[in-house]
C-alpha cells in the first residue's frame, strides 16, 4: 500500500467527524436559497443536537436564546464572497459558542466552525463568576478523585434563569450569577473544587467532613439578592452523587453526568427540589431519549392536541369560553401532561410549530362549536404564545388566516402573552400587538403581577384582558400580600377598562370572593381541569342547558 493511499484511508470523512467530536468542535454550512443549515461534529456536546444534521433557519432562530436572536440573524444574513463571520451565540440547550466562518460565494453558501467560547478564550476560569469552567472543573475533579476517601459531587441548577434573563435583561441577570458565584466561593472550605459548569449550573466536589454539601450550597445561594432595585429570591434544583476515590474511582466526566441526571430527576418534583443519584435514573434517561425521538413528527401526526379549560363569567356563572392547553396523546404511554414534553419541545426548537398548530386547531374547534351551538353567543378560545413566539415571522398573517378560514369574528380568538415576554422589548412588542389587534385577535396579558412590567407601558399596549396569576388567587385567603395584589389588579383592570380573569379558582368560596372584588372571569379546577374536545363539548352542553357552569363548593 502506498503512503498516499494509506493517508486517504486515515483521513476519511468518518475519522474527521470523530476527531471533531472528540475536540468538541463542529462544522456548519449555510445555504440560504435552500433554507438549509447543516451541522457536523460535536453537535450534542455543543447543545446543537436538535439542529443536526440539518435544519431550517426558523429552527435555528428558535433554539437561540431570545436575547441572542439578533446575533442569530447576523449569522444568516447574506454577504459578499470572502466576508468573515464571527458570532457569539447562546443556545437554549447548551453553553456559549463562537461561530466563525466565511462566505464562499456571494449569496449562495457560507461555512465555518463552531466551538465553545472557552476554546477560543483559552481560559480555565469562568469570566463571569471566577469559578472553574466545565472543562477545568472536570480536569481538577479527575485529579482529586485519584485520592482515597469519600468524595461528593453536588450540581445545582438555578431555577428560572431564562425568566430572569427576560425580566431583568442579560446584563442584570449576569450580576445575579456573579453574586451566586461569590457566595459559593465563600461558603465552602479551602480545598473544595468549585465550578460553573453550564449557563445556570454550579458544581462542587468536596470531601464532606462535618457538613452536608447540598445543604451548605442551598443555604449559601438561596439567600435573597437585590439587583438594580429588584428583590431576587434564587431557588436551586440540586443533584448529588458520592464516589470512593482511588484507583477504582469513576471518571470525573461520568460523575458529573450522574449528578446532572439527579438534577433532572429532582426537577420533576418542582423547583427547589433535590435528589441523590441512583441506578434507576439511568432508565429514566433512556426513557427521555426515547421521548425525544417520539416527539419528532408528533405534531404532524396529530398526537399533540388542544385540551380546553373553561373560563366562566363570575357574576352569572355563564360559560364565556375556553383556554386551549397542549396535551400529548402518546401512542404507547397515553395522555402526557405538558411538563413531561413542553421542555423537550422547547429544547428541540419546535415551540413555534406547536404554537401555530395550537392556534389553528383551537380556532377550528371553536368555529365548530359556534356552528353547532348558535345560542352560546360570543364564545371565545384563548391560546398561549410561547416565549419569543411574538417575534415569529408570519404570526400576524396566521392569525388573520385562522379567523378568515373559520369565519370567526374579531376577538373570538384570544392570544395570551406573558408579561416577561413583553418587557424584553416593549417598543417592538407594542408594534406587533397592535398588528395582531388589527388582524382581529383579542389580547390577554398572562401571569400579571409576577414580572417587572411598567404601568406606563401597560397603558400604551393594546390589551383587552389581564390574567391574575394562579398563585395569588390560591393564596389570597391566607396571605395578606396576595390579597392586596389581587385587589389591586382588579382595580387596575377596571380603571383601564380591561377585563380581568383570575386563574386558579378552586371552589365557590374563592369565586364569590373574586366576584365581590369586581373580577370579571374565573378559571381553574373549581370549574374543571383541561378537558378533551369531546369532554369540553359535554361541559358546554351542560352549561348551556343549566344556564351556569358548575363550581365545586370546596377545593
Amino acid at each position: 500500500m502506498s503512503f498516499k493511499v494509506a493517508e486517504r484511508r486515515i483521513w476519511d470523512a468518518t475519522t474527521t467527524l470523530e476527531a471533531l467530536g472528540a475536540a468538541e468542535v463542529a462544522l456548519w454550512h449555510w445555504e440560504p436559497e435552500a433554507d438549509r443549515l447543516r451541522i457536523n461534529g460535536a453537535a450534542r456536546a455543543l447543545g446543537l443536537s436538535p439542529l443536526a444534521p440539518e435544519c431550517s433557519s426558523a429552527a435555528f432562530r428558535a433554539l437561540a436564546l431570545p436575547q441572542d436572536r439578533a446575533q442569530a440573524e447576523e449569522l444568516l444574513r447574506v454577504r459578499e464572497a470572502g466576508a468573515e463571520i464571527v458570532v457569539r451565540l447562546r443556545m437554549r440547550s447548551g453553553g456559549v459558542c463562537i461561530w466563525r466562518g466565511v462566505w464562499l460565494e456571494e449569496g449562495v453558501r457560507a461555512a465555518g466552525v463552531i466551538a465553545p467560547e472557552v476554546k477560543f478564550a483559552a481560559s480555565g476560569k469562568d469570566e463571569l463568576t471566577g469559578l472553574l469552567d466545565r472543562r477545568s472543573f472536570i480536569a481538577r475533579a479527575r485529579e482529586r478523585l485519584t485520592h482515597d476517601g469519600v468524595h461528593e459531587l453536588v450540581v445545582a441548577d438555578l431555577d428560572r434563569l431564562r425568566r430572569l434573563n427576560e425580566a431583568l435583561g442579560h446584563e442584570r441577570a449576569d450580576l445575579v450569577l456573579a453574586a451566586l458565584g461569590s457566595r459559593l466561593a465563600a461558603a465552602f472550605p479551602e480545598g473544595s473544587i468549585l465550578g460553573r459548569i453550564g449557563e445556570d449550573e454550579f458544581a462542587v466536589l468536596c470531601e464532606p467532613k462535618g457538613y452536608e454539601p447540598a445543604e451548605l450550597l442551598r443555604t449559601a445561594l438561596e439567600q435573597p439578592l437585590r439587583i438594580a432595585g429588584f428583590d431576587i429570591h434564587p431557588t436551586l434544583t440540586i443533584g448529588a452523587v458520592s464516589a470512593e476515590g482511588g484507583e477504582d474511582a469513576p471518571e470525573a466526566a461520568e460523575l458529573v453526568r450522574r449528578a446532572e441526571l439527579a438534577v433532572e430527576a429532582a426537577s420533576a418534583n418542582g423547583r427547589g427540589s433535590a435528589a441523590a443519584y441512583g441506578r434507576s435514573m439511568e432508565t429514566d434517561g433512556l426513557s427521555r431519549l426515547a421521548l425525544e425521538a417520539d416527539l419528532r413528527g408528533a405534531i404532524g401526526r396529530g398526537e399533540i392536541i388542544p385540551y380546553f379549560q373553561p373560563v366562566v363569567r363570575l357574576s352569572t356563572g355563564a360559560l364565556s369560553g375556553f383556554e386551549a392547553l397542549a396535551r400529548w396523546i402518546h401512542p404507547r404511554r397515553g395522555l402526557l401532561p405538558p411538563d413531561e414534553f413542553l421542555p423537550l419541545i422547547e429544547e428541540m426548537g419546535l415551540m413555534a410549530e406547536l404554537g401555530e398548530h395550537m392556534m389553528r386547531s383551537a380556532g377550528k374547534q371553536l368555529a365548530a362549536w359556534r356552528r353547532s351551538h348558535p345560542a352560546v353567543g360570543a364564545l371565545t378560545v384563548s391560546v398561549n404564545l410561547s416565549t419569543g413566539e411574538i417575534d415569529r415571522p408570519g404570526l400576524v398573517h396566521d392569525v388573520a388566516q385562522v379567523l378568515a378560514e373559520n369565519g370567526l369574528p374579531r376577538g373570538a380568538l384570544k392570544l395570551e402573552v406573558t408579561e416577561s415576554d413583553i418587557m424584553r422589548d416593549p417598543e417592538r412588542a407594542a408594534v406587533i400587538l397592535k398588528a395582531l389587534r388589527e388582524a382581529g385577535a383579542g389580547l390577554a396579558l398572562d401571569d400579571f403581577g409576577t414580572g417587572f412590567s411598567s404601568l406606563s407601558y401597560l397603558t400604551r399596549l393594546p390589551f383587552d384582558t389581564l390574567k391574575i396569576d394562579r398563585y395569588f388567587v390560591r393564596t389570597m385567603g391566607g396571605n395578606a400580600g396576595s390579597a392586596k395584589i389581587v385587589r389591586s389588579v382588579v382595580k387596575l383592570g377596571q380603571d383601564l377598562d380591561l377585563e380581568v380573569v383570575a386563574e386558579g379558582v378552586e371552589n365557590a368560596e374563592m369565586a364569590h370572593a373574586l366576584q365581590k372584588l369586581g373580577c370579571d372571569y374565573g378559571q381553574g379546577f373549581g370549574y374543571a381541569p383541561a378537558l378533551s374536545p369531546q369532554e369540553a363539548e359535554v361541559y358546554l352542553n351542560e352549561a348551556y342547558v343549566d344556564g351556569a357552569a358548575p363550581v365545586k363548593a370546596r377545593g
